[in-house]
C-alpha cells in the first residue's frame, strides 16, 4: 500500500468496525504455522474461528485501537488473519471495494474513489 493509501486507512477503520471476520483455526497461534493470537478469537465452527468483537450487531474487532473515521491503527496487523490480509488489497492501486464503501457508509464517512 502506498503512504497515501495507507493513511486513508490508519484515519478509517471502518472495515475492522463493520463486518464479521471469519477465518480457518489453521491460522491461530496456538497452531503449527499459525499466527494469529488465539486468545483474540473465538470459536465458530469446528473448522472456523472469529475475532472477538466482530460477531455483534455493531461489529468492532477487539485488535482495533482509536476512533473510526479520525485515527486508527491494529493492534495485531503483522498477526492479522487473511480475512484482514485481503480486504482492500488493491486500495494501494486506487481500486476501492464496495464493501469498502459500505462500511464507510456505515460510520457516516464519504466513499472513496478513484483520483
Amino acid at each position: 500500500m502506498s503512504s497515501s493509501e495507507q493513511n486513508i486507512c490508519q484515519r478509517c477503520g471502518a472495515c475492522c468496525a463493520a463486518f464479521r471476520v471469519s477465518f480457518h483455526h489453521s491460522e491461530l497461534d496456538s497452531e503449527p504455522g499459525g499466527w494469529v493470537p488465539a486468545r483474540l478469537a473465538d470459536e465458530e465452527t469446528r473448522s472456523t474461528v472469529r475475532m472477538r468483537g466482530t460477531d455483534y450487531a455493531r461489529p468492532r474487532c477487539i485488535a482495533l485501537i482509536g476512533r473510526v473515521g479520525e485515527s486508527v491503527s491494529c493492534g495485531i496487523y503483522s498477526e492479522r488473519p487473511s480475512p484482514c490480509r485481503e480486504f482492500g488489497a488493491r486500495a494501494s492501486i486506487g481500486v476501492y471495494e464496495e464493501a469498502c464503501n459500505r462500511a464507510r457508509a456505515q460510520h457516516g464517512l464519504p466513499p472513496l474513489q478513484l483520483d
